[in-house]
């Protein structure tokens, strides 16, 4: 990878996973949304799905500020895991892009 396109991945890399916890984030609130309202919901598998596409952080907020899916296993084990790793991830990245 040349100097300038590192460079930019480096400048641009919040941008660049933020979209997918937003995503996220509304997702898992839309949900809870639909639980209220006794519709029917977003599939488990989706918001997963999601969490694990680079959405963990925002699934995690989410679950935090809607209380939402906080007791179930799936999600309230899950998802913090994979918010961390992609934290870990992502500074991974950073410093190697600066290197």
């Amino acid at each position: 990878m040349d100097y300038q396109t590192s460079k930019f991945i480096a400048e641009n890399l919040v941008y660049l996973f933020s979209a997918p916890c937003i995503i996220t984030f509304l997702l898992f609130a839309w949900d809870k949304h639909l639980a209220y309202y006794q519709r029917t919901r977003v599939p488990e598998a989706v918001l997963l799905l999601l969490s694990l596409l680079f959405g963990a952080f925002g699934g995690l907020c989410a679950m935090i500020f809607f209380q939402h899916k906080t007791r179930k296993p799936a999600f309230f084990i899950t998802v913090p895991l994979l918010a961390i790793v992609q934290i870990a991830a992502i500074v991974l990245f950073k410093l190697y892009l600066q290197k």
